[in-house]
């Protein structure tokens, strides 16, 4: 892979990040690493590099980072033993995962060990930037704080929370986003499992499509089938037109079923074949 080095190889940006995070780029291949150092210090961000995992861990040692972007492949210590290193010594510390050679095997391994995200080269330049902005959304340096009882606040989404537990949610949100796989979001009435919900969808690759919530217990029984998975037109007596289900019209976004727990067990078994 052969990348040019001049400094006008990208764009100056145009407001470079005011907090000046700093990000530590591993990776063996020198041209890749060069290349990422030049597109992310143009986008405003403090750059540490090294080219193996020993350097890395001897970096953190010694630095604080906001970010680590590690390939996978690398000799002695390789991306995913570098990860857990750092879930071990630092685990609120982002880590994003790259490599030339993915599986949804090792994309899933990956994630499992706390990776925050997994690109497959060649990447876009828009992706690594959307990815790195996402990571960093919910870094402490980002966060406002209450001057007044030292008090961090933080936000995502319009939603806005105080507590480390609302904190957890918040750093997990744009991991879940930029996944395809169905969400389980539990809790009390009242503490927000929509706005949660609502946060994934808009964050995630599906929100310019729609977001259709509905409310399990709020349907009859009796009408709950049709209204989830529609009808066709004389499907029985006084089904005079096509009726489209809820989850048609939330194909290609997300259908948000609330209390999914009243629903009757045997439509819980068929719902399990569609999700």
């Amino acid at each position: 892979m052969g990348f040019t080095r001049p400094d006008d190889l990208f764009p100056e940006s145009g407001s470079l990040k005011s907090n000046r995070f700093k990000i530590l780029v591993v990776d063996d291949d020198e041209s890749l690493r060069e290349f990422l150092e030049i597109f992310l210090a143009n986008e405003g961000y403090l750059i540490r590099s090294a080219a193996n995992g020993e350097g890395a861990l001897e970096l953190l040692a010694r630095e604080d980072v906001s970010l680590v972007i590690s390939d996978v492949r690398m000799p002695g210590i390789d991306g995913v033993a570098l990860l857990k290193e750092i879930k071990t010594s630092y685990p609120d510390l982002p880590v994003i995962l790259i490599t030339a050679f993915a599986s949804m095997d090792s994309a899933v391994a990956a994630m499992k060990e706390g990776a925050w995200d997994y690109l497959t080269k060649p990447f876009r330049l828009e992706e690594i930037r959307d990815v790195v902005e996402k990571a960093l959304e919910t870094r402490p340096e980002t966060q406002t704080v209450n001057r007044q009882s030292a008090e961090k606040v933080f936000k995502l989404d319009g939603m806005v929370a105080r507590s480390p537990a609302m904190l957890k949610i918040f750093q997990l949100v744009p991991r879940i986003a930029s996944s395809l796989s169905s969400v389980l979001v539990s809790g009390e009435s009242g503490t927000g499992k929509e706005l949660v919900a609502r946060a994934v969808h808009n964050l995630g690759t599906r929100k310019e499509k729609a977001f259709v919530t509905v409310n399990c217990g709020g349907i009859p029984e009796n009408l709950l089938e049709s209204e989830l998975f529609g009808y066709c037109r004389g499907a029985f007596t006084g089904a005079d037109i096509e009726k489209p289900g809820l989850f048609a019209i939330a194909d290609g976004g997300t259908i948000f079923l609330d209390e999914i727990g009243e629903l009757p067990m045997m439509l819980q078994v068929k719902l399990l074949r569609v999700v």
